[in-house]
Parts: C-alpha cells; structure tokens; sequence
C-alpha cells in the first residue's frame, strides 16, 4: 500500500472505502485514513486542508503525534493534542479547515494521526452540527493485567466501562497499546462490523498474523477476538452495528438518495453551510 497526499499536510494510507471494502461492507464506518510517523520539517506555513464542507455523517481525528488545529463554520475552534480525539458530527452541513498546529508547525518534528468517518442514520442527518472534544483525560484507560498493555476506549464499552464518545448508534472504538509477549480477549457482538488496524507493530488474531500497517476485517460470525502480540503493538479496534440504510455519497456528502445528495450540493452551493476564511 502507497500513501498519498490529502491537501499538504497529511500523507496518509487509505484503508477504506476502495477494493473489497465498500461502504456498505464496513457500516457504520465510511472511511479510515492513517497517517502513518511522518517527520514534518520546521516551517511558518500551516499545512493541512484548506476550507470544505461536510454533510451527513462525522468525523473522528485521533492525534498520535504532533498536533492538529480545526475552526469551523459553526465558530468552534480546538487544537488536537496527542492522546485526544475530535468528533465532529457535520450533520445537516458545516465547513471547517484542518491544518498543522502553529506551533508544532514551527517547531516541526513527527507527526501521526488517524482520521475516521461514521455514518449517520437517515433521521439524524439533519443534526445541528456539532463537536467533542475528548481530552486525555476523559478517555477512560485500563491497564491491562500483568502489565501486557493498555486499552482506551474512546466510544463504547468495555465489560462495564464506558467510554466518553456519544454517539447515534451503537459504536466501540478502542485505542489499544500491547507490550510484546502481551495477550487480550475482547468479547463484541457478532451482529456488528469488526476491524482491528495494527498501526505499529505486529499481532496474531484468532491464530492469523496481521503485521503493522494493516488491517483485519472480521466476518459477523463469531464474537471472541483474542490478540497477541508478537512485538510492542499500537492498535484501532472499530466495531460498529450496521446501519440498514442505502448510501448515496460524493465526495465530503453523504445521504441516503441521490435527490438527497444533490441538494446538499445545492445547499453548499448556496452557501446554507456557512461561512468560514
């Protein structure tokens, strides 16, 4: 798999949607882009995305290294520091920009990130935009017995812990750190769509070994995971239940008709999604 550019500041590995993986397949989730460590030179310009909409679904950005800023038609204005997530529910339409914080950007340095999409049901579409901010310190940890690692679950629950995200339909999102030599069993409904993506490292799941930078789509037919790692491993589990509903999508819209897709582009057109410089 070869990285590509979005805008000029993030090089990222596209996972999904594309090839076996369509949108439907993965439901709720749209889409999954990593941006693998990736060492930034220092420099005074802000690179990153420059202003675009977005209408029917949400965003998730999770910081690993360096930082991301974010302002927003809606006047929301947050920086994305390591360890924090953003979820950004566009709804019935924003636009917002994403770039290189200031001052990480001066400073240069690594920089890593995961940027997520997740669908929204039909008849939370025209949800008034809005976002979290899912500081460090919300992110409930566990740390994993005989210290083998950590898991933080961001959305969802882990046996009788909750995580901070809300969200419309029923969603898990775990970020998981394994020391090499650690074991973890994870017990998900069966009925959802399950991916684990190992960002480093290397582990074998159910006996099948996924090496870093790849990414292990389950099928609904089962419901024990059991992880082990075979070196020091950094890991996204997704697991979502699927939304049964038609998806009709271009680009930074997605709906559920292709009436419904070209009047979002109208409304963005129009200029119903605000404005943002």
């Amino acid at each position: 798999m070869q990285p590509g550019m979005v805008g000029d500041g993030f090089r990222v590995f596209h996972y999904f949607p594309g090839g076996p993986i369509s949108q439907r397949r993965i439901s709720p989730f749209l889409l999954l882009d990593y941006a693998a460590e990736f060492e930034f030179p220092p420099t005074e310009h802000l690179r990153g995305v420059d202003v675009h909409p977005h209408k029917g679904f949400e965003t998730v950005t999770i910081a690993y290294k360096g930082a991301v800023e974010h302002h927003d038609s809606a006047g929301n204005h947050g920086i994305i520091y390591p360890g924090e997530v953003q979820w950004m529910t566009a709804g019935a339409g924003i636009l917002h920009k994403e770039y290189h914080e200031r001052e990480f950007s001066r400073q240069g340095g690594p920089f890593e990130m995961i940027q997520l999409w997740v669908n929204l049901p039909a008849k939370y579409k025209q949800e008034l935009p809005h976002y979290q901010a899912l500081s460090e310190d919300l992110i409930r940890k566990i740390e994993l017995p005989n210290k083998q690692g950590v898991l933080r679950i961001i959305a969802g629950a882990w046996k009788e812990l909750k995580g901070p995200a809300k969200t419309y339909t029923p969603i898990n999102l775990f970020d998981i750190r394994l020391n090499k030599g650690g074991d973890l069993e994870m017990e998900l409904d069966q009925s959802h769509n399950t991916a684990l993506l190992v960002l480093q490292g290397q582990v074998a799941v159910n006996g099948a070994t996924i090496p870093e930078q790849q990414m292990a789509l389950f099928g609904n037919d089962g419901t024990v995971i059991q992880v082990h790692a075979s070196k020091d491993s950094v890991l996204l589990l997704m697991s979502g239940e699927p939304i049964d509903e038609p998806i009709a999508s271009y680009g930074p819209f997605v709906m559920n008709t292709q009436a419904e897709l070209m009047e979002a582009m109208e409304e963005f057109r129009a200029g119903k999604f605000g404005s943002l410089s």
